[in-house]
């Protein structure tokens, strides 16, 4: 499970190195002396160089959330209310996974599950914005040449090591050497433009902010990838071709485009999910809005902090210095506009609620899972721990099957013991759910240790599943079959069972909060009961057997009933132990 994509990736990482090489080389020889330019090649080296560059940063950010995936996950589990918290949470989590959408997906689990109001959660989603700008800053490092020496020793981490540490950071070498190097190969791609008069013309218009706005959000919402029209920016910054508040402006582009992809991951969503993209578009619009008349401004003061080159002059140095300043702008932007907009996080989420208004709830809405987000799938960790949390919320139907099971074998009548079965079918469902979703984080690139966390889910689920079964086949025929012989049950009797369905039902909730947040302490508070729960069966049975001997009606029948019911407590105790000890198995 954790070894086979490395393999899968060779070839393809050897054809993307190739290629690259191959269309580098092609590119350069265009450039010789009175050369024209070879558009058909150019077009090779830049979406070769762009392939090269997407590919590092996926190979990048998938060793990294290797790496930190589990950290993400106790640092989500620790946001507070306070929404300054939020931000830099947003943005740590963002500035490692390198996708502010999974991190939107994150923030509508938390709001559904109630850990955080709908406004607390805008915080984390103006954070995610300032997480996207390490993909800028990274590739405003020019060590271009030393790319390919990177990838080598990634490589040989990556595929000639067993210790998955050591191939998760030669994972994380070898995406940043393939980034530099797709890098070069576009500019390279690129240099024959900067001695083609139409382009730099066209060039020229990119002076216009609203030009520069449109044509990167345009570029950007196609392709999907913020990221991608930041490193083309700042190729083009590298090369001359563009200035700096031509490059602020296309970076404010990308902003707004990458908004695109946040309202397409709404689609079908709950409505939590649709308010976050909303929330993501007007964040996003409101910024560029509030800085399009300030470009020059923020150029000046860009300008004054960055790297200088004094030792260069004219189009040299503006190459040399240029593309850093565009990577500063676009960090103070998004900095800025959440400093800015965050103190208004409540009139935000007024304004959101109002435009996506929440819709009657629904029996289907009931029974559908609500964290298990297939967009965060990539992100194996952060998907399991969506898991915990509708493991969670399935052991609370099944405790709301025990807790109304008893009364109605007791007491109850035939239409109370059928709705019990009603709620099985909740159960049924989520389990279902949960099993695929495991199903199809099994088939992701998982460490030992996750997939270990993967097997013990499973079994945990399907135990609790188990006893969901037990509740509505085996109880509820018990309580029919006391309708059916007209069995009542003696006071006394009824007491003694429900402090023993007490115990029970006790047990089972320690079992599902032991898993569903890996308590080990709760688990052996399960494991301890087992001593007490014995004891009470014992003086349960001994009880009975004197009471068989008495002279009461259908006394074999109630008997029969009321063994039964101890019987099937026992096996409902038996299984959120089993739940339990899988937390223990973690450990080991």
């Amino acid at each position: 499970m954790a070894g086979s994509a490395p393999a899968k990736r060779l070839p393809f990482l050897f054809v993307l190195v190739v290629g690259g090489l191959t269309t580098s080389s092609l590119a350069i020889a265009a450039t010789g002396p009175g050369a024209d330019i070879a558009f058909g090649q150019m077009a090779m080296g830049l979406l070769g160089g762009l392939a090269l560059f997407l590919f590092g940063i996926d190979q990048l950010t998938g060793a990294l959330k290797a790496v930190a995936g589990d950290r993400m996950r106790s640092v989500l589990q620790r946001l507070t209310s306070n929404r300054f918290t939020g931000a830099m949470t947003g943005a740590l989590v963002t500035a490692v996974i390198q996708s502010s959408s999974v991190t939107t997906v994150l923030v509508v689990g938390f709001t559904t599950a109630g850990l955080m109001s709908f406004s607390q959660s805008i915080g984390v989603i103006m954070g995610a914005n300032i997480g996207t700008t390490i993909t800028a800053q990274i590739v405003a490092f020019k060590v271009t040449k030393a790319a390919l020496l990177m990838i080598a020793i990634g490589f040989g981490l990556f595929f000639f090591t067993k210790r998955d540490v050591l191939r998760h950071y030669g994972g994380i070498v070898m995406g940043l050497g393939l980034v530099f190097f797709g890098m070069n190969i576009m500019s390279e791609a690129m240099q024959p433009l900067r001695d083609y008069q139409p382009f730099l013309d066209l060039m020229q218009r990119m002076e216009s902010p609203l030009i520069g706005i449109l044509i990167a959000a345009g570029f950007t919402a196609l392709v999907q990838s913020s990221s991608a029209t930041t490193a083309i920016v700042i190729v083009m910054a590298g090369q001359g071709l563009i200035s700096l508040p031509a490059g602020i402006a296309l970076a404010f582009g990308a902003n707004i485009g990458t908004c695109v992809t946040a309202l397409l991951a709404a689609i079908g969503k709950p409505r939590e999910a649709i308010r976050a993209a909303i929330t993501h578009v007007l964040f996003n619009v409101a910024g560029v809005l509030l800085w399009i008349g300030l470009i020059d401004q923020l150029a000046q003061f860009v300008i004054a902090f960055s790297p200088e080159h004094p030792e260069l002059a004219g189009t040299e140095r503006a190459m040399a210095e240029t593309p850093r300043q565009i990577a500063n702008a676009h960090t103070i932007f998004n900095i800025a506009n959440t400093l800015v907009f965050i103190c208004l996080t409540t009139l935000i989420a007024r304004l959101v609620e109002w435009l996506v208004p929440d819709r009657p709830l629904n029996v289907e809405a009931v029974i559908q899972a609500k964290y298990l987000d297939e967009d965060l799938l990539s992100t194996p960790a952060i998907a399991l721990e969506q898991v915990h949390m509708e493991f969670r919320r399935m052991g609370k139907q099944v405790a709301k099957m025990l807790n109304q099971v008893m009364p109605a074998v007791l007491t109850g009548s035939a239409v109370s013991l059928k709705e019990i079965r009603k709620l099985d079918d909740r159960v049924d469902h989520l389990h279902a759910q949960i099993v695929t979703y495991l199903g199809k984080i099994s088939r992701q690139k998982l460490s030992e240790r996750q997939t270990s966390e993967v097997l013990r889910l499973m079994d945990a689920v399907n135990d609790l599943e188990t006893i969901g079964d037990v509740i509505e086949v085996n109880l509820v025929n018990i309580g029919l079959y006391r309708i059916e012989k007209n069995v009542e049950v003696s006071g006394p009797t009824r007491e003694m069972l429900n402090q023993f369905h007490a115990i029970v039902l006790r047990s089972l909730k320690s079992a599902v909060n032991a898993v569903a947040d890996d308590d080990m302490e709760a688990a052996k508070s399960v494991v301890r009961l087992k001593k007490e729960i014995m004891q009470i069966a014992k003086l349960f049975s001994e009880y009975e057997s004197k009471r068989l001997i008495a002279n009461e009606p259908n006394r074999l029948e109630a008997y029969t009933m009321e063994i039964g019911v101890t019987e099937k407590l026992q096996r409902v105790y038996f299984y959120a132990k089993r739940m339990a000890r899988t937390v223990a198995r973690g450990r080991h």
